[in-house]
C-alpha cells in the first residue's frame, strides 16, 4: 500500500471534524504565491496595459461584454 493510500485510509477513519481540519489544512497549503506565476502575469498585465497605452487595443464597458455574452448564449 502506498504513502497516499495508507494516509487516506487514516482519513478515513477520522471523525468529521477531523476530516475537516484536515482538509482546511490542505487547502489552506495549495493557496500558497507562486513567484513564477505573479512574474509572468506581471509581464502579461504591464503588456497589456503598453498596447492599451498605444492605441493597438481597446477598452469595452462591461455592458458591452455583458452583451456579448446575453446575445451567444
Amino acid at each position: 500500500m502506498s504513502t497516499i493510500d495508507n494516509l487516506l485510509d487514516k482519513a478515513l477513519k477520522l471523525s468529521p471534524a477531523e476530516k475537516a481540519k484536515i482538509i482546511d489544512q490542505l487547502i489552506k497549503s495549495l493557496d500558497q504565491p507562486d513567484e513564477e506565476i505573479n512574474k509572468l502575469w506581471t509581464k502579461e498585465s504591464e503588456s497589456r496595459i503598453d498596447a492599451f497605452e498605444r492605441g493597438d487595443i481597446r477598452s469595452h464597458t462591461v455592458e458591452e461584454a455583458f452583451s456579448k455574452y446575453k446575445s451567444n448564449p
